[in-house]
């Protein structure tokens, strides 16, 4: 359990640190109506991502010892503690989803996604490598050493997982809400309280029940956390721009999965 008062604090320093470094870069790009897409603005975007990451770092160095502080930096980069079957888990869940996503909207009748990106790297390869840095890079790295390398692992000390995951949905979804007023970004074109808008909320709710089950089975792995991240964003990229009726299908998925996760786990514990 949370054992005293500072390290309630620590989380709440935690979170308040992760916003201001990350908001102090981006709310002015949105106040400005900037597209970091074309402009100097694209700088301020990527340093703002980094703002949960960077949170985590200085707080393990501010309040955890050296057997701590070297733990953290082994479980980002140990990728024995991730069995094979769960490298293949994660590998293959979020496509498998959207692709059924994709072929219930077509048996509806519905608009399928025209795969353009697929089509995109097929003529160019080498954009898949390009694509895989920057997947790597923003979003699981600038944002996984924080959400579950610090917050995760400090919430579990009181909280059960399920209780841990809930806990976090609510700091994770509204630390990105600049980004719908960021011109350039997959959330401003989705637009602010749009039916999109609502997917992305409700849709964090698996994605951090799945994180969390990631991370925990695979020996508290901040690798795993980055691995599932980076997976679900990539997905996203080479399926996206899609229709809100793949949105919808791909976020009750989500669900489902995330619900059997949970039921698996309680049946495991009784």
């Amino acid at each position: 359990m949370v054992t005293n008062d500072r390290e309630r604090r620590s989380l709440w320093t935690f979170f308040a640190l992760t916003y201001v470094l990350s908001w102090v870069f981006w709310v002015p790009a949105a106040l400005f109506g900037q597209d970091f897409t074309s402009t100097a603005w694209g700088i301020p975007y990527m340093l703002g991502g980094f703002g949960p990451s960077a949170a985590g770092i200085i707080m393990v160095y501010r309040t955890g010892g050296k057997e701590e502080r070297r733990d953290f930096w082994r479980r980002l980069v140990d990728f024995r503690r991730i069995s094979a079957g769960w490298y293949l888990f994660i590998g293959l869940i979020f496509p498998a989803l959207f692709a059924v996503s994709v072929l219930l909207t077509s048996f509806l009748g519905g608009e399928v996604p025209d795969f353009g990106t697929l089509a995109q790297i097929a003529a160019n390869p080498l954009a898949l490598v390009g694509m895989v840095v920057i997947g790597i890079i923003g979003g699981p790295l600038s944002e996984e050493l924080g959400w579950r390398g610090f917050a995760l692992d400090r919430l579990q000390k009181r909280w059960s997982p399920l209780e841990s995951s809930l806990i976090l949905i609510p700091f994770w979804w509204a630390w990105h809400l600049p980004l719908f007023f960021m011109s350039g970004t997959t959330q401003y074109a989705w637009g602010f309280g749009t039916s999109a808008f609502w997917l992305f909320l409700v849709g964090i709710v698996p994605l951090s029940i799945l994180h969390t089950w990631a991370y925990n089975h695979n020996g508290r792995s901040i690798l795993a956390a980055v691995l599932v991240h980076f997976t679900y964003n990539f997905t996203l990229s080479l399926v996206y721009p899609f229709s809100i009726t793949v949105n919808l299908l791909q976020v009750v998925l989500l669900l489902i999965t995330a619900g059997g996760v949970v039921v698996v786990d309680k049946a495991r514990q009784r």
